[in-house]
């Protein structure tokens, strides 16, 4: 079992569920987080795959939420929100890469599995209607592109088939 990375998936998905909000009612905003949070487990998984991984960043901390902030114009606040320090622009970027490409999110899912695909990332790689209205700003490939291409060719590199993941 990895170290405990719930620190830098809760911050991370609530960074991209408040930068690219879902337009519809509770039904949406809850269908949303949980896509968020299936591509951040499987982006923090690839980023962080061993437990030394895992530990380091726990200790470190992953950078905060900063940059993304800037690359989005988003508004951080009054500078009181802590758990924006535990955003990780890498996991960030890998995951909004995963949630405009259901193709690459397969491809992501399937190095950590090992070729199968849990149900417990259904809604990442084969989202319904549902789903994808529900996460429309998220699943955009033009509007999360300023993000998804911070760190889109250390993801490309990471799934190689030629790397090998430890984990």
């Amino acid at each position: 079992m990895q170290a405990d990375l719930s620190p830098v998936i809760a911050a991370t998905t609530q960074w991209l569920t408040c930068s690219f909000p879902t337009p519809g009612g509770a039904l949406a905003v809850a269908l949303c987080e949980v896509q968020a949070r299936q591509a951040v487990t499987v982006a923090a998984r690839l980023r962080y795959p061993t437990e030394m991984d895992a530990a380091l960043v726990g200790l470190a901390g992953p950078g905060g939420s900063g940059r993304l902030d800037w690359v989005t114009g988003a508004d951080a606040g009054d500078g009181g929100e802590g758990w924006r320090t535990w955003v990780d622009e890498v996991v960030a970027s890998w995951a909004v890469c995963l949630l405009a490409d259901p193709e690459l999110a397969g491809l992501a899912v399937n190095a950590l599995a090992g070729g199968a695909v849990p149900a417990e990332f259904r809604r990442l790689v084969a989202p319904d209607e549902t789903d994808r209205r529900a996460a429309v700003l998220l699943r955009h490939p033009d509007l999360v592109a300023p993000v998804a291409g911070l760190h889109r060719s250390e993801l490309l590199s990471r799934l190689d088939p030629d790397v090998t993941l430890v984990g």
